[in-house]
């Protein structure tokens, strides 16, 4: 067999495979692991899984054995239940809660929590967690202003994010890596990206908010998370309209190609509502958890996830052997190459995905992602 017949067999491999990734959807079967708990954020480590819950403290998963370790009030682990983020790195656990960041020392078996002094009570409100392992640095987003860790030294250091004299600027939802140099952060108006290698200089930072990007669509834009596919970065929003502010978020998620074009994707294209809270991918599938928001009574109704193609952008649904997620405020999602984890305000779902390619390119993706 000559040379180029092997560059053409292999060539057609990669076709097919390329054909079968975008064509083909993950075949699922589902568990729930942990009932009647408010799930609002997912992290892994080796051998665990970590689990924040808005009531029932924190929980780690142990995946070897299927046994769970919880803390919380119920056993005085903690002074407090109500938590709405979590990271994880080698020697610590952070979670944050509206009193402030608690932080789980694993050598000492023991918590901690932290106060902050700059921006009053609502300060200390914890939004976001995000930790960087090359730089050993945990990015803390609070509802008024950034923080950011050196883990080593215990060092904080403090940003005020405000722009165009916005205080909804410096309120941070999301923080995500975006490879070796990025960390993007979510704000309830706008986003800020920050470059590592620029250090704090002042060139460091850059803003986009809905009259330099998205489309100048409504009124504001708030951000919810982030999940970053190659040359693209896909954005959720949230939705939040009245009667008297039918423009004021209009919610969607957009596939930004960092350049000039913002496509959304918004209940036109399919979705069951414009809100969107978490994002998560497997392969060629972007995960979306959607909630629809009613502007008369003011109130969100979570419509379960979608499974969007990242390539066609055509949204699918997944039959979830009739399980309530469908129906469910999916608060978190977060996938370790093997199953889906789907954390519900009534539960945590495992799903299996059983799509091999799915699984395989998805292993590829889990280890530039995230911690």
């Amino acid at each position: 067999m000559n040379k180029i017949t092997l560059i053409f067999e292999f060539a057609l491999i990669l076709f097919f495979m390329f054909i079968y990734s975008v064509n083909s959807f993950p075949q699922t079967s589902t568990e729930l692991v942990l009932q009647n708990a408010s799930v609002t954020a997912i992290k892994s480590e080796q051998g665990y899984i970590w689990i924040a819950t808005y009531g029932q403290g924190i929980y780690r998963y142990s995946k070897k054995d299927g046994t769970w370790l919880n803390f919380s009030t119920s056993n005085n682990a903690l002074d407090n239940d109500l938590f709405s983020c979590i990271a994880v790195s080698e020697d610590y656990v952070w979670a944050g809660s509206i009193e402030g960041l608690f932080t789980y020392d694993k050598k000492r078996n023991s918590w901690k929590k932290r106060k902050f002094a700059v921006g009053g009570e609502m300060g200390n409100w914890i939004r976001s967690l995000c930790y960087d392992s090359k730089t050993n640095t945990l990015w803390i987003g609070r509802f008024k202003n950034l923080t950011k860790l050196d883990v080593k030294k215990q060092r904080f250091t403090e940003f005020d994010l405000t722009k165009n004299n916005d205080p909804k600027t410096n309120t941070i939802k999301a923080i995500e890596l975006d490879g070796d140099s990025l960390v993007w952060f979510g704000s309830e108006s706008g986003v800020h990206i920050f470059n590592k290698m620029l250090k704090d200089s002042s060139g460091a930072w850059t803003f986009i908010n809905n009259k330099k990007g998205f489309n100048s669509d409504g009124d504001a834009v708030s951000i919810s998370d982030f999940l970053f596919d190659g040359k693209n970065v896909w954005i959720a929003t949230d939705e939040f309209i009245t009667q008297q502010q039918p423009e004021f978020n209009v919610g969607g998620i957009y596939k930004f190609n960092r350049k000039l074009d913002w496509d959304r994707i918004s209940k036109q294209d399919g979705l069951p509502g414009n809100g969107v809270y978490c994002l998560e991918k497997t392969g060629n599938i972007i995960w979306a958890a959607v909630y629809a928001f009613d502007k008369r009574n003011k109130k969100e109704y979570g419509k379960g996830f979608v499974l969007i193609d990242r390539i066609t952008k055509k949204i699918f649904t997944v039959d979830l052997n009739q399980t309530s997620i469908t129906s469910a405020q999916v608060q978190s999602l977060f996938f370790d190459g093997i199953y889906m984890w789907v954390g519900t305000d009534k539960g945590l779902h495992k799903v299996k995905i059983t799509n091999d390619l799915a699984v395989w390119t998805g292993k590829k993706q889990i280890k530039s992602k995230r911690n």
